[in-house]
């Protein structure tokens, strides 16, 4: 059984590797989320450490914008299998919400999932 957790070390806080991640970064979307990644040299074990983003300019509402933040966070929480198991690269994820409506949670859970298949598909297999 895979563990379903995203844990503190699994968060990208550094400001230097964010930065990093948007000049350097690649990206995949599918409306209304897009992922911006790239391939990282990081300290801690984890093979991928994330962040999610919304646009302050389409969500005023702090309580909106936290609302959308909770259900990309939980969205890549279910389906972090997806891309964690049998690699062995490290990556910098970021998950940014495009949208301008408040989502559910099933379009948000079916879009990550199929970004981070369209992801294992680009990145992981091309290594191999």
């Amino acid at each position: 059984m895979i563990k379903e957790t995203l844990g503190k070390k699994e968060r990208l806080k550094s400001k230097k590797e964010i930065e990093l991640l948007f000049s350097e970064g690649k990206s995949i979307a599918q409306f209304p989320i897009r992922l911006i990644y790239r391939k990282a040299e990081l300290d801690d074990d984890v093979s991928v450490k994330t962040a999610v983003s919304v646009s302050k300019r389409n969500f005023k509402k702090a309580v909106d914008r936290n609302r959308i933040k909770r259900l990309l966070r939980e969205g890549y929480r279910k389906n972090k299998y997806i891309v964690t198991s049998n690699t062995t690269h490290q990556f910098t994820f970021m998950f940014l919400y495009t949208g301008k409506k408040l989502p559910e949670y099933d379009l948000i859970a079916s879009k990550i999932k199929g970004i981070l298949q369209k992801f294992k598909k680009l990145e992981l297999n091309s290594d191999q």
